[in-house]
């Protein structure tokens, strides 16, 4: 079982600076929100940031679940409905998803049931308990023809993943009317391992300056740091406890227009390294799933809002990076 507040009707009865103490000691926030994928790189920022803001937050996760996060596999909807009762919350941001597009393309039918029928099924008993459901989507839904993307633009994403999102966000709209579907482009943070994010597994590339190595300079990135997606994720929830009429589709980006190409001498340059070595190739890529050249999104309506935080990229890129650095004097140079 999850714990949570309960308001006692004896309280009244307890002296007042009893009371006080008490509550010091056992308070739990009365705002209670979920956090699907809260292992991944997304969700341990959405995490952290409910978290730290006064919210009575519990995660779950599948294979890094335990101990930290309850252990829930999305596809079992007996555990997807306990634990949503059990915990009775607010709001729920679904982080998880297979989102890596080659990924997509060779096990379809597994990604289906993650970003399709679980996110269905997930809104369905968000309905139930009357919670705010916040669906992370991607850029991808949109071909990259003609940018900045605004919410009401039709979106025609090229690859399966982004077929798969875009699936995923009309299921949960139409599932639950009390959804907002967010859209975020390429994410980065402070990783785990640098594979987990499309800009820091660059890094190595970047730093192993004794080969030459092949950068896409043709698809235009907007790099978005996991923390100021969590930030808007938290105002988007907060704004709707005071204002039911927030639902619906959202857009967040970063502000910086970069190839990988850019971002990896931008790396470079945040790290005093030299960037000679990097090539920048101006073909459309040829392997892996079809990308779409200039997906940027249009975030004024939540701007409208009052809601957003942006990192730059550089003062991002280095707080991340810099435990993966492998020259050790240059970190205790700078950081000590």
């Amino acid at each position: 079982m999850i714990s949570q507040a309960a308001n006692s009707p004896c309280a009244l009865a307890v002296p007042e600076m009893l009371l006080e103490m008490e509550q010091e000691d056992v308070d739990v926030p009365s705002r209670r929100v979920l956090i699907t994928g809260a292992t991944g790189l997304l969700g341990r920022a959405v995490f952290k940031e409910f978290n730290e803001n006064n919210w009575n937050t519990v995660g779950c996760g599948y294979r890094r679940a335990q101990p930290r996060f309850e252990h829930v596999n999305l596809l079992d909807s007996i555990a997807v409905h306990d634990i949503i009762h059990d915990f009775q919350p607010h709001v729920i941001v679904h982080c998880a998803a297979e989102r890596r597009p080659d990924v997509v393309e060779g096990q379809p039918d597994a990604a289906s049931q993650l970003n399709v029928a679980a996110s269905a099924n997930l809104a369905k008993e968000a309905a139930g308990v009357r919670a705010f459901l916040i669906y992370i989507s991607t850029d991808y839904v949109f071909d990259g023809t003609s940018p900045p993307y605004k919410e009401t633009d039709v979106p025609n994403p090229l690859n399966l993943y982004g077929k798969t999102k875009l699936e995923g966000e009309k299921a949960v709209l139409e599932n639950n009317e009390d959804t907002a579907v967010l859209r975020i482009p390429v994410l980065y943070g402070e990783v785990e391992r640098l594979e987990e994010s499309a800009v820091t597994v660059m890094f190595d590339k970047v730093q192993f300056s004794n080969k030459s190595a092949n950068m896409d300079h043709w698809q235009q990135r907007f790099p978005t740091n996991v923390k100021d997606v969590a930030a808007v994720c938290r105002q988007l929830a907060e704004k709707r406890m005071l204002d039911p009429s927030i639902k619906g589709t959202f857009h967040w980006s970063g502000n910086e227009q970069m190839t990988k190409y850019e971002m990896a001498c931008a790396i470079a340059d945040a790290f005093n390294l030299p960037s000679s070595h990097l090539r920048p190739i101006t073909d459309s890529p040829v392997v892996g799933a079809l990308r779409p050249k200039n997906a940027q999104l249009d975030c004024s309506k939540l701007e409208m809002l009052g809601i957003g935080q942006r990192t730059p990229f550089r003062a991002g890129i280095r707080e991340s990076l810099w435990p993966f650095l492998v020259d050790k004097r240059w970190r205790q140079t700078v950081f000590h």
